[in-house]
């Protein structure tokens, strides 16, 4: 394909069901040349300079007092090199944690205060829309049976809202798989049947899937693009209620500036204990932090990959993505496309905005801990290309801000354990110590430390640690606040018992998502690809078997470097303890919170509830009772 004309042919696998084609031109962008326009947006805050001084001014504020407790400590016992490292990463890190926590913290008094933007109010009289949009839910090689009973309950749920005619549904496929595929065309059929959809419900699969999901919608985009004003991209888990979306639409016609506009998914549908511990902190969590980010973002939001509604011109003019130089993993398609896609419509002077308040956006968490670190080794690889598009020209600081957190992300993970480690390694070097003569000796890093400054240690500790957990106390504080999200959450006691429980389980996960990540960061430098899989979306069946070779051999280092800390000393242990737990525990952790009936449990006791599961939205008692139906129908 001329991608920067658009001109080729797109070629179709199967029997496609398609619309008459509307040609759009979709020109592959430069990242070498360009120009920011619109450097302020008509639907920008006025005060967001104000806004955004605040936030990365009180986590400069805060990082250097944080750096000068520190220094202080470090100075005791002398600043040579181990020690310059130690607060290099200690810098970093807290200023990562402290920009969580800031921004956390507007994000807390935005959502007590209510704040709306773009003219979306959820309880006003829903709107009359003036044009047409595009339902794209893309799909490869998932069930079609489970993908298609979510757009049907989609469909029916927009029906519901009496704008059916303003809305075609088109499914984009991908899959590889001849056999999924025919199932796809069946389930389609009768997809059609149930709905009486002809001429409203589309299908097509690709012959030639290059460039993923971004080249698929970018195929949709050429050939169909020039008769739908916006497009609203799914994923073949999310489903969303008639009313928001038609919410969404009708604010992208009121704001002719406005590219894109971001919702906010909430987790649902979680049956394991791992994805009800991802669901509630989404949904005790997850607003207080996202109502902060749309406070300080304005005008220049990120953008999700889906549950979105975006302008066709302007992510047909902008949004054509090159292919980046060099072999894989950094070089080819673009992986985490939604990043670059938002940052490339900000360069060309088209605002977007997140809606944090927006109630019925809704997809699918992965159902083990397993599932989620396959899933994210292709985030990581994505994220860490980005290295490659964060100094493309023209972009908004703002963007450019997005893609360094998204690449920081993963470094966390290796700083967070080389810092363990050199705190560690700097009593044994310290003084020119007899390592042999040592181990006799009260040998700790707890020890050393408290030798330096007991009180200075202890402040270092408190505060860190009171920052790196306060978003979940702000986002607790949120939900009692609302009586409707207090009662879905299973009351004030269930919920605060809930939100200690997902720490104390997040906390033994976290040594093994440190190992993971640390591994994919270390893989994807080395030049190996991810690949490309189809999601594990409601299976959360592990067998011990499996477990056990995932991870018992960290289970078994860990409690081999918990025994040698022992025989040193206990107190050595007793620093390296959080760690050494997490990691000896992989695999009795994974495997509980893997199992549907201790999910099931939780959900009998009301803990780790969200509102969802109390009072269901239609839309996802439909999307159960379809996905129940077809599940037993043969492909």
């Amino acid at each position: 394909m001329t991608a920067g004309q658009g001109t080729a042919v797109a070629v179709d696998a199967g029997n496609a069901v398609l619309p008459a084609e509307h040609p759009l031109p979709m020109p592959e962008q430069s990242l070498r040349q360009g120009r920011l326009q619109g450097r302020r947006q008509d639907t920008s805050p006025p005060n967001i300079a104000w806004r955004r001084l605040y936030v990365f001014g009180t986590t400069i504020a805060m990082t250097l007092v944080a750096t000068w407790m520190m220094v202080q400590v470090l100075a005791r016992g002398g600043i040579g090199v181990l020690e310059a490292c130690l607060l290099g990463l200690f810098v970093l890190l807290f200023a990562w944690v402290a920009l969580s926590f800031v921004s956390s913290l507007a994000g807390l008094q935005a959502l007590l205060r209510g704040r709306r933007k773009l003219g979306i109010h959820p309880d006003a009289p829903l709107p009359e829309l003036r044009s047409r949009t595009a339902l794209l839910m893309p799909t490869y090689n998932e069930d079609p049976r489970r993908m298609m009973a979510g757009l049907q309950a989609i469909y029916e749920s927009v029906a519901a809202t009496g704008q059916l005619d303003r809305f075609d549904f088109f499914v984009l496929s991908d899959t590889t798989r001849a056999a999924i595929g025919e199932a796809e065309e069946q389930v389609f059929a009768r997809l059609l049947a149930a709905t009486g959809g002809a001429g409203r419900l589309f299908y097509r699969r690709r012959a030639d899937n290059s460039g993923r999901k971004a080249g698929n919608i970018a195929d949709w985009v050429r050939r169909f693009g020039g008769a739908y004003p916006q497009m609203l991209i799914l994923d073949a888990d999310s489903l969303m209620t008639g009313e928001v979306i038609v919410r969404l639409v009708s604010a992208m016609e009121n704001h002719p500036g406005v590219g894109l506009i971001q919702s906010l998914p909430s987790v649902v549908g979680g049956r394991t204990a791992f994805a009800r511990m991802q669901q509630f902190g989404g949904r005790v969590y997850g607003p207080v932090m996202a109502y902060g980010v749309a406070w300080w973002h304005g005008a220049e939001s990120n953008y999700w990959g889906h549950n979105a509604v975006i302008r066709t011109r302007a992510f047909a003019e902008q949004a054509g993505l090159p292919e980046l130089p060099g072999r894989k993993p950094f070089g080819g398609h673009v992986l985490s496309h939604d990043f670059v896609e938002a940052a490339l419509m900000r360069r060309g002077g088209w605002a977007a905005h997140m809606v944090p308040y927006l109630h019925g956006s809704y997809e699918e968490g992965p159902p083990t801990l397993t599932d989620l670190l396959i899933r994210d080794r292709r985030w990581c690889q994505g994220n860490l290309q980005h290295s490659k598009v964060v100094g493309s020209a023209g972009l908004h600081w703002v963007s450019r801000v997005h893609m360094l957190i998204g690449i920081g992300h993963y470094f966390t993970a290796p700083m967070w354990a080389m810092l363990m480690l050199i705190g560690m390694a700097i009593p044994l070097f310290q003084g020119g110590i007899d390592l042999a003569e040592e181990l006799h000796l009260r040998l700790s890093p707890l020890h050393y430390w408290r030798g330096l400054d007991e009180r200075g240690v202890l402040w270092v500790f408190v505060v860190t640690m009171a920052v790196l957990l306060a978003p979940k106390a702000m986002g607790y504080v949120a939900m009692l606040a609302s009586r409707k999200e207090r009662s879905g959450c299973g009351g004030a006691l269930r919920a605060l018992l809930s939100v200690l429980l997902e720490t104390v389980l997040a906390a033994l996960m976290a040594p093994v998502v440190m190992y993971v990540q640390s591994r994919g960061v270390a893989e994807v430098l080395s030049g190996r690809d991810s690949g490309w899989d189809a999601q594990q979306r409601d299976d959360g069946s592990v067998s011990w078997a499996a477990l056990l070779r995932s991870y018992g051999g960290l289970s078994m280092f860990g409690v081999a470097m918990g025994a040698m800390a022992y025989a040193v000393s206990p107190s050595l242990a007793a620093w390296m303890a959080p760690v050494v737990i997490g990691m000896a525990l992989a695999v009795p952790v994974v495997g509980i919170t893997s199992s549907r009936k201790v999910g099931d449990w939780l959900r009998r006791h009301r803990l780790l509830s969200i509102p969802e599961e109390s009072v269901p939205p239609p839309v996802l008692v439909r999307a159960a009772e379809l996905r129940a139906a077809a599940m037993v129908e043969p492909l």
